[in-house]
């Protein structure tokens, strides 16, 4: 079973949708490389899960093309498209065994009995659950019935893959376990997939690229590096990780805070508007007396500082009343180093960390 020849793109233009006098998709544009895995990124009600179903066929835009390949789908029926799809509830059929409900799409499609019986043991392989085609399904884990359902949704080879948040009822470690394993199962087929979720660590660890949602709008449209990196608005660096925020003057081609330059890697100028410095916990450190000049440097008061096991996070106070966070290490001295609440502190942020963004993405 491989997709990777065949596996098309999906060119989205202009999707549009509305329920009365309420705009859910305000003309999505989204270009999806053949045999690439994007994730729809976002809060509830950011419209992700909306696309999800008009590409799908279950959900009619307002406007709009949706091109697989160069075909136009966007007014064909669900069952013509040719995709597969995986919701969040699995929708398996209770009173069906597991290779019952793998072979259920090829039955639809008048497929043979040998042919059948041939490409559900390969499907059930692949999501190894080979020895499982007998179990009933209330028999299986979580884990377990979200293989199934994947199954189903790639047996019949379908042109792409959707996937409405189907890790979302497993716990931590089943849900960190089946997003590796579902990355690895899309390496091999190279299937077109089309991801929602709105769990950033999620998407990040899945995707080749993530689409930001952001009230009916694409806020962000990179790589999971580029998101967390560079991303391009206020919104998008609060989604993606853990961020705090600093108000930046702009003083000619100059950009200060609390009166003092920043020193950045590129001469790199923030556009015209209101801008925000961010930082990273991880990307701070905390300075000794022997500090570098070459950093930007932050002075305050310890706030607080929480033990997290592999790390600790010291949250700060500045000396303008702005907080911030710093994320260290627990190995080596560090926990014997451990700032106290209350204690004076310097924190320091490479050239090559200062990240602005605007307050919001421009149009």
């Amino acid at each position: 079973m491989t997709a990777v020849d065949r596996s098309p793109p999906v060119t989205i233009r202009g999707i549009a949708k509305r329920y009365g006098n309420t705009t859910v998709l305000h003309g999505i544009d989204l270009d999806v490389k053949p045999g690439e895995f994007v994730t729809l990124l976002g809060p509830s009600g950011s419209g992700k899960t909306t696309i999800l179903m008009i590409l799908a066929g279950f959900v009619r835009p307002n406007a709009g093309s949706i091109k697989v390949g160069e075909e136009e789908i966007v007014a064909m029926p669900p069952h013509k498209r040719n995709v597969g799809m995986v919701f969040q509830n699995y929708a398996l059929f209770p009173h069906m065994d597991v290779f019952q409900n793998v072979a259920f799409p090829l039955r639809q499609r008048g497929l043979g009995t040998a042919e059948i019986a041939s490409r559900v043991r390969e499907a059930l392989d692949l999501v190894q659950l080979g020895e499982y085609a007998e179990r009933r399904v209330d028999q299986l884990s979580g884990g377990q019935r979200q293989r199934v359902a994947l199954a189903r949704a790639i047996v019949f080879e379908p042109r792409i893959l959707l996937m409405d948040e189907p890790l979302s009822a497993l716990d931590k470690k089943l849900r960190e376990r089946m997003q590796i394993e579902i990355r690895h199962l899309h390496e091999r087929l190279g299937m077109t997939t089309i991801y929602v979720t709105h769990d950033q660590r999620e998407a990040i660890t899945m995707s080749d690229r993530v689409a930001v949602m952001n009230e009916g709008r694409i806020a962000q449209l990179d790589t999971p590096k580029g998101l967390y990196g560079r991303p391009k608005s206020r919104f998008v660096a609060e989604f993606i990780g853990e961020s705090s925020f600093l108000p930046v003057e702009r003083d000619g081609t100059a950009v200060k805070f609390g009166g003092r330059p920043l020193h950045m890697a590129g001469g790199v100028v923030p556009g015209a508007g209101k801008q925000w410095l961010v930082l990273r916990p991880e990307k701070l450190s905390i300075l000794n007396s022997q500090t570098d000049a070459a950093l930007n440097q932050f002075q305050g008061q310890v706030k607080e500082v929480v033990y997290q096991g592999e790390s600790f996070v010291c949250y700060v106070t500045l000396l303008d009343g702005n907080e911030i966070s710093v994320r260290n290490y627990s190995r080596g001295d560090a926990l014997a180093r451990l700032p106290e609440p209350g204690q004076p502190i310097r924190l320091g942020l490479s050239p090559e960390d200062v990240v602005l963004v605007p307050e919001e993405e421009a149009a």
